[in-house]
């Protein structure tokens, strides 16, 4: 059964809105000395400066402090100038990434924070938990975005490895570590259905852009398309199957026209398997041997942008990037299977973003503690973002992709221009 609502406060609200807060969830200020240290343009990024202090390189234009652990996932939301994190302190914050000050503490969690996420509309916030909590808020009001309350927790998971809202409705999906994905109705909380499948952990999962099915994907090699009304795979491809042995799954992509899904391997290995007929339909080999695939993003190299988000979502997209923990960043041409190009960063690759209005940008989160804005027309930087001092678990695009947001083992959330 769902808790009962607990409307909260942002600190220093003058609106005139009445907010309740319990005691336990009350929060401290982000005291000040916790602010990145200023760029110096005379030191290269990470050496020692006067008496021996290290000095980082940061152009960041905004940072959050609030994590008093690393911080293990962000997201930010689809219209505001909001992001949400979640961290090792058992804690999810939502925050102003215009000024970095917190505007709700997301209690609840008894272990990290692991995932989060705002709905498609922006009107609910979820976050998912190493203690297999799934917890939501919802906003209060329609005024503006500063006054949160939760909504409902819902259980199943053992532990929640990601969460993903349906792209048009007011639907949760979670991956778990136990083999089973959820998926529930808000803000009901009620479960619509529990997929089981798999046989070890479900480390990736999407819903198809159309909105249509969801596919997964385990660490034990399997990747199932499913019907979301339905227990029952659509199909299920294992290492059994012809050119599909991974030695796991560790990430996949839905093209924007959800025809085919791209899948990266714990060995390096990538596959693109057909949704309508259920087979592989080409093997991309680019990553060295033995390193782990962590993401992959579609981009369209050839569609002009317009400004809008429909350039980006344009069913012609044939062309896909996979990063790696090998550093590279390879830029596939789909139509070819041929590589395009490879960009690189000093260490592993942990996120790819793809502009929502420039479809040809993609930004690049790395455990070399930095990130890159590339154009993968060309496979040229575009720009260096510093300022973490470790490396960086994840990343998310804003206000159409004015703003990126990255999540990072030191603790910070930082905000840079993404271009």
């Amino acid at each position: 059964m769902a808790p009962t609502n607990q409307p909260i406060q942002e600190e220093g609200e003058h609106d005139g809105e009445e907010g309740f807060i319990e005691e336990g969830d009350i929060y401290a200020e982000v005291e000040e000395g916790d602010e990145p240290m200023e760029e110096d343009d005379d030191l290269p990024d990470g050496v020692d400066g006067p008496e021996g202090e290290i000095v980082w390189e940061d152009n960041s234009i905004q940072a959050f402090s609030g994590h008093k652990e690393p911080v293990y996932a962000v997201a930010v939301h689809p219209t505001a100038p909001l992001a949400v994190s979640g961290g090792g302190d058992d804690l999810g914050y939502i925050w102003d990434i215009t000024n970095g000050e917190t505007l709700v503490k997301l209690t609840g969690h008894t272990d990290s924070v692991t995932a989060t996420a705002f709905s498609s509309d922006g009107e609910m916030v979820s976050t998912g938990g190493m203690d297999g909590k799934v917890r939501v808020w919802r906003r209060v009001g329609k005024d503006n975005y500063n006054v949160w309350e939760f909504l409902t927790e819902l259980q199943g998971p053992d532990e929640v490895m990601w969460l993903r809202w349906h792209p048009k409705g007011s639907v949760l999906l979670a991956g778990s570590n136990d083999s089973t994905v959820w998926l529930w109705q808000l803000p009901s909380g009620n479960t619509m259905q529990v997929f089981a499948g798999h046989t070890g952990p479900v480390q990736c999962g999407e819903f198809t852009p159309d909105g249509k099915r969801i596919v997964t994907a385990c660490g034990d090699n399997s990747l199932i398309y499913w019907d979301p009304r339905s227990p029952t795979p659509i199909f299920k491809l294992t290492a059994q199957n012809g050119r599909f042995d991974l030695g796991g799954i560790t990430s996949l992509a839905v093209n924007p026209a959800s025809s085919i899904v791209v899948v990266g391997g714990q060995e390096g290995g990538v596959r693109v398997v057909s949704l309508s007929r259920g087979e592989v339909i080409s093997a991309l080999g680019g990553h060295a041997e033995g390193q782990s695939v962590e993401a992959i993003a579609f981009v369209n190299i050839v569609a002009v942008a317009d400004g809008s988000s429909a350039a980006a979502g344009a069913a012609g997209a044939g062309t896909v990037v996979t990063g790696a923990t090998d550093g590279k960043v390879c830029i596939w041409d789909l139509n070819t299977n041929r590589l395009r190009t490879t960009l690189e960063h000093q260490d592993a690759v942990t996120s790819l973003l793809v502009h929502p209005t420039k479809p040809h940008l993609i930004v690049s989160s790395s455990a070399d503690n930095s990130l890159r804005t590339w154009d993968a027309r060309a496979g040229t930087l575009l720009r260096e973002h510093k300022g973490h001092q470790e490396l960086i678990n994840g990343a998310a695009l804003g206000r159409d992709g004015e703003f990126v947001v990255s999540a990072g083992d030191d603790g910070a959330c930082l905000v840079f221009g993404t271009e």
